[in-house]
């Protein structure tokens, strides 16, 4: 048989369970890191509930993943957890699920391994969201997410550091009502509401153009110019501004191809 052949009647196996995004489908993608509760309480000690340093390495694992060849518009991290927006026109790997899950997923495990020094994984699910409005859900809900996961956790650190052990602080707050949550924090002089908002509501990486001043070797003069550069946002809105944050970037994108 010949090779070409032979290569064409074994990629059929290779490529059996291929599924590609369709055109006009938005993509997000989502990743998760692997056993990350003993990376950041058992083998780094990183200080619980939340953790500068482990905050920083997660929001540059985020910007690697904007500059790995990809055409992102949004990236948002908390916790252990990565969500990345595809610009609708992105066409990389030809939208196949295979292909970026796989790129992501290793472009992240490297970024932050190299980052902490110690080797680290993710995993990575792409997301076809059908419109617009889905879209922002998604990021509504992952930040709804990030809010009652930190609640959850100064509620249970705040136990432990009380001297109880970890599965009777796990029961106590086992169907509390977040006002009883809020509560227990507050008793102990703690308000949830005036913790740092990267705590409640996550982090957002966006592209924003900026103005910088270039030199035009023609004329010898100082020159404005615009450029995209990666933003950093640690106060990010909640709740319907944030709907209108996310209303916004995608407004953004559609400009970009409007025929004026």
């Amino acid at each position: 048989m010949k090779f070409n052949d032979f290569d064409r009647s074994m990629r059929i196996y290779e490529q059996s369970l291929d599924q590609i995004i369709l055109p006009g489908i938005w993509i997000a993608a989502r990743l998760d890191g692997r056993s990350f509760t003993r990376l950041t309480k058992e083998i780094c000690q990183f200080e619980a509930p939340f953790d500068l340093r482990f905050r920083d390495l997660m929001v540059n694992t985020v910007k690697a993943l904007m500059q790995c060849g990809f055409r992102i518009l949004y990236g948002y991290t908390q916790s252990d957890e990565i969500s990345l927006l595809f610009h609708m026109q992105d066409n990389t790997f030809g939208r196949k699920v295979r292909k970026i899950n796989t790129t992501l997923a290793g472009e992240a495990s490297a970024a932050f391994s190299l980052a902490l020094g110690h080797p680290s994984t993710f995993d990575c699910r792409v997301i076809p969201l059908p419109d617009t409005g889905r879209v922002v859900d998604y990021f509504l809900w992952r930040q709804e997410d990030a809010h009652r996961n930190a609640l959850n956790a100064h509620c249970y650190w705040t136990l432990r550091r009380e001297g109880m052990q970890p599965r009777k602080a796990t029961s106590v707050l086992e169907g509390m009502s977040v006002s009883d949550k809020n509560e227990l924090l507050f008793a102990r002089g703690i308000n949830f509401n005036d913790l740092p908002a990267w705590q409640k509501r996550g982090v957002g990486v966006l592209l924003r153009e900026t103005e910088k001043e270039g030199y035009n070797p023609m004329t010898h003069t100082a020159t404005p110019s615009l450029r995209r550069e990666l933003y950093t946002e640690y106060d990010l809105p909640m709740g319907e501004k944030y709907r209108e944050f996310i209303v916004k970037l995608l407004d953004r994108q559609n400009h970009e191809h409007d025929p004026d």
